[in-house]
C-alpha cells in the first residue's frame, strides 16, 4: 500500500469516528430506553468524569507550557496522557449516559421534573448552566476532528500540519474539558 492510500486511509477513519462519537453519544443520551445495569457504581461515574475532565485540562496546559518551552519530549508525555484521559473519559460518560437518567439543573426534590418552585428558587442560574452546557456539548462534538487529525499528524510526523489543526484545535479541547468541569460543579448538587 502506498503512503499516500494509508495516509487516505486513516484519514477516511478519522471522518467516520468524527461522525459517529459524537452521534452515539447523543443517541445515548436522549434516548428514552436505558440499559439496565444493577449496580450504584454507575452513579459515581459523573464525579470520575470531572476528575478525567481536570486531569486533562492539567495535562493540555502542561502540554503547551512544555512544547512553548521546546521540551518536545514532556509535551508528547502531555498530550499522550491528555489523548488518553479524553478515551477513558469517552468510555465512562457513554456507560453512564446509556444506564443512568439526566439530572435536571435545579430539581432539589430529585423527582425529574423542575417545578415552578424550583425554577423560581434557582432563577437565572439555570440559563448560565445551561449556556455553558450547550456551548460544551456543542464544541465537544466539534473537536473530535481536531484532535484525532492532531494525534495523526504528531505521529507520523506532520508537524506543519500538526500546528495547523492545533492552532484550533486545542482551545477548543481546553475549553471543552475546563467547562466540562464546571457544569459538574454545578450540576453535582442535584444528583
Amino acid at each position: 500500500m502506498t503512503d499516500a492510500a494509508k495516509e487516505n486511509r486513516y484519514l477516511t477513519i478519522i471522518g467516520v469516528l468524527s461522525v459517529v462519537v459524537p452521534l452515539l453519544v447523543a443517541v445515548l443520551i436522549f434516548s428514552p430506553t436505558k440499559f439496565v445495569l444493577e449496580s450504584d457504581w454507575i452513579y459515581f461515574l459523573p464525579h470520575l468524569n470531572a476528575v478525567l475532565n481536570s486531569a486533562t485540562a492539567i495535562a493540555l496546559i502542561a502540554g503547551l507550557i512544555f512544547i512553548k518551552n521546546k521540551k518536545v519530549k514532556y509535551h508528547k508525555t502531555s498530550m499522550s496522557v491528555a489523548f488518553a484521559l479524553g478515551c477513558i473519559f469517552l468510555v465512562s460518560y457513554v456507560i453512564y449516559h446509556a444506564s443512568a437518567g439526566s439530572v435536571v439543573f435545579g430539581d432539589v426534590n430529585k423527582d425529574g421534573v423542575l417545578s415552578a418552585s424550583e425554577a423560581a428558587t434557582i432563577g437565572s442560574m439555570r440559563s448560565v448552566y445551561l449556556t455553558i452546557l450547550i456551548s460544551h456539548i456543542v464544541l465537544a462534538a466539534i473537536v473530535v476532528p481536531f484532535v484525532l487529525l492532531a494525534m495523526y499528524f504528531a505521529l507520523t510526523e506532520k508537524f506543519a500540519s500538526h500546528r495547523k489543526v492545533v492552532k484550533f484545535g486545542y482551545p477548543i479541547w481546553l475549553y471543552v474539558s475546563v467547562t466540562g468541569v464546571i457544569v459538574y460543579l454545578m450540576i453535582s448538587p442535584y444528583y
